[in-house]
């Protein structure tokens, strides 16, 4: 048997239709028959193939979309997180602009009140607070008087108050004591 897939030229074939013998065109119609099942069963694993590959494009166009939408999803999330960030910063920066607002607010507050305290410090150091006080006795001409102003001056300046002055308070009573010493003395004499 001779081996038409490797022997046979197109030549060759059509010789063998038209002059052939009958045992050359059984063995060319045998092989017709083989390279006829041949063909048959690839074109049958080529539909089977094609199918496979239909469905897996399918498959995979599906996966691609879910992926799509997927991503979708997560460009809203990422879009909403980054407003929601932008919002917090935004809030985060007000309120460091606020704090340094109040800060210097507050500093400047410090600082008046520093200079307002170092004024009354500075007015008692120069007469040792004496004087201060002495102006706040001027015009008390009676033990009674001395009395009654002293404990209004008492009631302004006792440290338990919010603008209580302990150091005021007793040069208050060295005041008082002196001058209740000279009304005292007076009417001994």
């Amino acid at each position: 048997m001779v081996d038409f897939e490797k022997t046979i030229e197109q030549k060759e074939f059509d010789k063998i239709l038209s002059e052939g013998e009958e045992d050359d065109l059984r063995e060319l119609k045998s092989w017709l028959r083989q390279e006829n099942r041949r063909i048959l069963a690839e074109k049958r694993e080529l539909r089977r193939r094609q199918d496979k590959f239909i469905a897996e494009k399918k498959q995979f166009q599906e996966k691609m979309e879910q992926e799509a939408s997927q991503f979708e999803i997560e460009q809203k999330i990422f879009k909403q997180e980054q407003a929601f960030f932008d919002k917090k910063m935004d809030i985060l920066k007000d309120g460091f602009t606020q704090l340094s607002a109040e800060q210097a607010k507050l500093d400047k507050e410090r600082l008046l009140f520093e200079a307002e305290k170092n004024a009354q410090a500075s007015f008692r150091v120069g007469g040792n607070g004496t004087e201060l006080a002495k102006m706040l006795f001027q015009g008390v001409n009676s033990q009674l008087a001395l009395k009654k102003r002293y404990k209004d001056l008492i009631k302004m300046y006792h440290p338990d108050n919010v603008a209580g002055d302990h150091e005021m308070v007793l040069v208050i009573n060295k005041v008082y004591e002196e001058l209740r010493q000279e009304f005292e003395h007076e009417l001994r004499a």
